[in-house]
């Protein structure tokens, strides 16, 4: 029998991962769960992507099938010097510009309001989100049809009774879409993305040194005075944060335009634009670079939202 001195001499001796075999080791079995996820996104979002890219490059028009071939750049530049190209960009700047811009103004005042102490708080918080979870299409139905038309619609509808209360007969009933067909469309994106800058703000304004606040007003300064001088510079790289998010998601809207409009009146953005190239002019190569051109646009806005994010990460960090 072996005594217990030899048998801790064997175990001793017995060979011992080296530290960085162990910490690889360590590193790979924490990622390893993770490895099906990172597999399912590549070939859901980069697979199509990098077919994306590799169409753009080509001359591809389904009613010319004879004609594929290898195009260079001729399709980046049909895309940067085609009119509709451009009047496109022109109108996806102005939608994203006026829906970030006015739902950010109302989603500040909400925030503000809700922000206070009162009965029933909770509940109105909850339906005030509500508009956020609609599915695009239906809130753009709902816009369209329920709001926006002109014989039963409830704004027409408005107008009548409100032309009633002062004994006219005659109120105006003016056809929303064919008047201001682009503000129709921002006023209904408005209503569904202001829960969300709503939200952003309202967590920027629970985050604020209330002690230094009452500090501020013991010393007399006034409610504008500190919303001005307090609550709005701490809110600041929410507001950012807000506006590049949903530039990110409104450059991309394609729900609102198909369904008020169908792109008509001088409404048709980038997404609706590539739609046409691609389903209706079947030019494929110039539909891929178009695409090609958003993405890489969004993915300059997502950087800025990232940038955004991480020092809102490492403010709270350091309370």
């Amino acid at each position: 029998m072996t005594s217990v001195a030899e048998q801790a001499g064997t175990q001793t001796d017995a060979p011992q991962p080296a530290p960085g075999a162990a910490r690889r080791a360590s590193a790979w079995a924490r990622r390893a769960p993770l490895l099906p996820a990172l597999i399912f996104m590549i070939v859901v979002t980069q697979l199509p992507f990098l077919a994306t890219l590799v169409i753009s490059f080509m001359d591809w028009n389904a009613y010319y099938p004879s004609e594929r071939g290898f195009a260079g750049f001729d399709n980046f530049v049909r895309v940067f010097t085609d009119v509709n190209m451009r009047d496109a960009v022109w109108t996806t700047i102005l939608l994203t510009a006026g829906v970030v811009l006015i739902s950010l103004v109302l989603g500040l005042g909400i925030a503000l309001l809700l922000d206070r102490k009162f009965r029933g708080r909770g509940a109105v918080r909850t339906m005030m989100i509500a508009p956020f979870l609609v599915v695009p299409v239906a809130a753009a139905l709902i816009w369209k049809h329920a709001l926006y038309n002109p014989e039963y619609g409830l704004f027409n509808g408005a107008l009548t009774w409100i032309w009633g209360l002062f004994g006219s007969d005659n109120p105006p009933q003016p056809d929303w879409i064919s008047n201001m067909p682009l503000w129709a469309v921002i006023f209904s994106l408005v209503w569904q993305w202001t829960p969300f800058m709503m939200l952003i703000l309202l967590a920027g304004l629970q985050g604020r040194p209330l002690d230094v606040i009452e500090a501020a007003r013991i010393d007399g300064a006034n409610n504008w005075q500190i919303f001005r001088s307090m609550t709005l510079p701490h809110l600041r790289q929410y507001l950012e944060l807000g506006a590049l998010l949903g530039s990110i998601y409104i450059v991309q809207n394609f729900d609102a335009v198909f369904t008020i409009t169908s792109g008509g009146l001088g409404t048709a953005n980038l997404p609706y634009t590539i739609y046409q190239i691609f389903y209706q002019a079947h030019d494929y190569g110039r539909a891929s670079a178009a695409a090609v051109v958003v993405v890489i646009g969004t993915i300059i806005i997502a950087t800025f939202a990232l940038r955004t994010v991480s020092s809102l990460f490492k403010q709270e960090a350091g309370r």
